[in-house]
């Protein structure tokens, strides 16, 4: 895995290069934008467990057939690994905002996730409709103005979403 900053040395090393302008002004921007990224990262983390519950509860409410009797969300113990991975796959995109690269969530969490839910039978689809719940509640809550740094948060926004967006296609 590597943090924004590493990734920016390391292709501009392999490519022989100096790293550029407008690589140190993205990276300058994303260091002024610190506390913000940790006021996110923070509110996500501090309210996963709402995030994870509420999300799974609005996905079952919209397809009630996965809790019914022969569902892939039927019974406690399947319950149980749908909010786990859930929870995971929120987990590795706070990861994701805090270094601000993608390359941790993909490698260790996105990485195959599609091929095991189809050898498990679980519907990709209806995961990724988790997720995206999980992105509209995570984004209410980390750009909510009360309590965190002022400032636009709309690039770090997008780039939040951008990660549950990646997330949901991976397990489509």
């Amino acid at each position: 895995m590597l943090d924004a900053f590493a990734k920016v040395v390391s292709q501009a090393d392999a490519r022989g290069e100096y790293i550029s302008a407008s690589q140190l002004d993205a990276l300058s921007a994303m260091v002024a934008d610190g506390n913000k990224r940790m006021d996110s990262v923070n509110r996500i983390t501090s309210n996963a467990s709402s995030i994870v519950a509420n999300a799974a509860r609005a996905l079952f409410a919209e397809q009630p057939q996965l809790i019914a009797p022969g569902g892939n969300a039927y019974t406690n113990r399947r319950m149980a690994a749908c909010l786990r991975d859930m929870e995971i796959i929120l987990r590795y995109i706070t990861y994701a905002t805090f270094a601000g690269d993608a390359s941790v969530l993909e490698d260790r969490c996105l990485n195959g996730l599609r091929e095991t839910y189809l050898a498990l039978g679980t519907p990709g689809a209806s995961v990724a409709v988790g997720v995206q719940k999980m992105k509209e509640a995570a984004i209410a809550i980390a750009n909510d103005p009360n309590g965190v740094t002022r400032g636009d948060c709309t690039s770090l926004m997008s780039e939040i979403s951008g990660y549950f967006d990646k997330a949901a296609a991976a397990v489509a």
